[in-house]
């Protein structure tokens, strides 16, 4: 009978952990005192997915939005596969909203993918080719099986994600495929950014959208924490027993706990860096907490000082104190610390007539943190247009010898759009036009040009505004019109609009074929490989690797040549169509 009472309590045990570990509310909401404002990234794909459908039933049949004849077939085979217990999918997006389909990585070599993706990750990529990979590694689709497993495919997601630091896709992605657990990392990552922002509603609230019982320690002890914050106390004392029971031994997070639970009166003061929430707890835990960030203080803790206004207020900081002022230019540097602050701090330091006079010369006589403070005050008693000009070049140059040039971004930007651009002499020039980054945010119009092919309204088509018989009629009358007209020379983006039309089955007259020749040689042999091995998924990373940081608009017609026809042998008239409106159009 005790055996059996034991066996009882054990099988219990795991039943509660497991009904534990998938529950938990937050109530509290943290203030930003920051003002933080994170942009809500929102893929776009449902809205534009939903507009396609109703632009279909408007127009013909026959439009460039018409899915492949086995559309249907493909959703009712997807449907199918997301609802068997031993599923290979994971992701966000239904293949068919691309023309993609589950089949994309199946074909694919591991190895290729691997170096990819290590090629991949070490880019800063731009908004279209990050927009890209987000529908290659999010759509819905079967692994790939061939020299790489389930968990290094979706380690290469996490990456992905993690490295965008796009929080909304990641906790959809986590919350929709249900892999809390499996993907702790992720996981991690999401609620600690979350902890970081001094958001502890939102860290715990993805514990409540979670189905799946908590393996990974770390996630445990943070559902324990969001269990007390929900003032659920009794439930996170028994979670805690039981991962006790089950071998759980940590005397940091079992002393801080005790404290919220009103176990312990008594303070630990310790506090350790060794993840946020252990930090966190070190905070929430002690009254008089207090701590001085140093050097070797972790970019996460210093981001969630600020949020927490745990900082010491700058007013406070004496300027003999340059341990603490170079912790600060770190600190702004890693946009943990609002730069004007620091430079408030640069004029509190007091120095003679002579060396402010003299002060392109005696900076040199002082240390690195005192020499920008006095070149700043310089600065702002410089009246003169070309002498303010240089000093801004020598305090940017010393922010840059010491590793911290993000430092002085928004104040120099703010000295440098008081100077007018037409009066600067040609040594400055390069130093103000890199400084100043202006961005016209203002949204071009398309400019149309019946005059070229490429720059007509025909272009439309594409956005699903010119139905198929339609633009047959016209885009042979515009042939015609250059077939007699000596001077017309088509053009690269002519010919790219031209085979775009060819793909989706337009009918071209062949009497205009003499008009111009394609180029086989132009596509990359690596790429070809791909599309004619159908690894569409392989294809759109390749893409995404040739974009890099340039923008669509940007890259050279020959390179957007051969990115079009990749897609439009493939059929992914989606991606297509979103980069032909970029590119084609005159934009003013």
């Amino acid at each position: 009978m005790k055996t059996l009472r034991l066996l009882s309590k054990k099988y219990f045990s795991i039943f509660l952990i497991f009904f534990l570990s998938m529950n938990c509310y937050a109530d509290n909401k943290p203030i930003d005192i920051w003002n933080i404002d994170e942009k809500k990234i929102k893929d776009d794909s449902n809205i534009i997915s939903e507009e396609k459908k109703i632009k279909n039933d408007e127009i013909s049949e026959t439009d460039i939005y018409k899915m492949q004849s086995n559309k249907k077939d493909s959703e009712i085979q997807l449907d199918q596969v997301l609802e068997s217990k031993d599923i290979k999918i994971t992701g966000l997006y239904d293949p068919e909203d691309y023309g993609l389909d589950i089949y994309m990585w199946t074909n694919t070599d591991g190895d290729q993918i691997k170096s990819l993706f290590r090629r991949l990750s070490k880019m800063n990529l731009s908004k279209d080719a990050i927009e890209i990979m987000n529908i290659s590694i999010l759509t819905n689709a079967y692994y790939p099986q061939k020299n790489i497993t389930k968990n290094e495919f979706l380690e290469f997601k996490s990456d992905w994600l993690i490295k965008n630091s796009n929080l909304n896709l990641i906790e959809e992605y986590l919350i929709k495929n249900q892999i809390f657990s499996e993907n702790s990392n992720l996981s991690r990552f999401l609620v600690d950014q979350y902890l970081s922002d001094a958001n502890v509603s939102k860290a715990c609230e993805i514990f409540s959208k979670n189905l799946q019982p908590i393996s990974d320690m770390y996630l445990s002890k943070f559902n324990i924490y969001c269990l007390i914050v929900a003032k659920r106390k009794d439930e996170a004392q028994l979670y805690l027993d039981l991962k006790k029971e089950l071998g759980f031994k940590e005397k940091y997070f079992e002393n801080k706990v005790n404290y919220l639970l009103g176990f312990s009166s008594k303070i630990d003061e310790e506090i350790s860096e060794k993840s946020i929430l252990d930090f966190h707890l070190a905070h929430k835990s002690n009254p008089n907490f207090n701590f001085e960030p140093t050097e070797k203080t972790k970019k996460i803790i210093w981001k969630y000082l600020s949020s927490a206004n745990l900082l010491n207020s700058f007013k406070e900081i004496d300027v003999s104190e340059l341990d603490k002022i170079a912790n600060i230019e770190k600190a702004v540097h890693n946009n943990n610390y609002p730069e004007k602050n620091l430079f408030t701090l640069y004029k509190r330091f007091q120095f003679n007539i002579n060396q402010l006079l003299t002060a392109e010369k005696s900076y040199q006589t002082l240390g690195n943190i005192e020499a920008r403070a006095l070149i700043y005050q310089k600065i702002l008693l410089e009246s003169e247009m070309i002498e303010k000009l240089k000093l801004l070049k020598i305090l940017k140059t010393s922010f840059i010898k010491d590793n911290i040039s993000n430092a002085f971004n928004l104040e120099l930007k703010k000295f440098l759009q008081e100077i007018d651009p037409t009066e600067i002499p040609d040594n400055l020039t390069s130093f103000y036009y890199t400084n100043i980054k202006i961005s016209n945010n203002a949204k071009k119009k398309i400019k149309f040009n019946g005059d070229i092919l490429h720059q007509s309204k025909m272009i439309n088509y594409f956005n699903g505004d010119y139905a198929k018989s339609k633009i047959e009629k016209d885009v042979n009358n515009f042939l015609k019109k250059i077939k007699k007209n000596k001077k017309y020379f088509l053009s690269k983006k002519d010919i790219i609009f031209l085979e775009s039309l060819k793909s989706d089955g337009i009918q071209i007259s062949n009497k205009y074929d003499d008009l111009y020749e394609i180029n086989d040689n132009e596509m990359p042999t690596d790429i070809q490989v791909m599309i004619n091995n159908k690894e569409k998924g392989l294809v759109l990373l390749r893409i995404a690797e040739v974009i890099g940081q340039d923008k669509i608009e940007r890259i050279d017609d020959d390179t957007i040549y051969f990115i079009i026809s990749a897609l439009n042998q493939l059929d992914i008239d989606f991606i297509r169509n979103r980069i032909l409106l970029k590119v084609l159009p005159l934009k003013v």
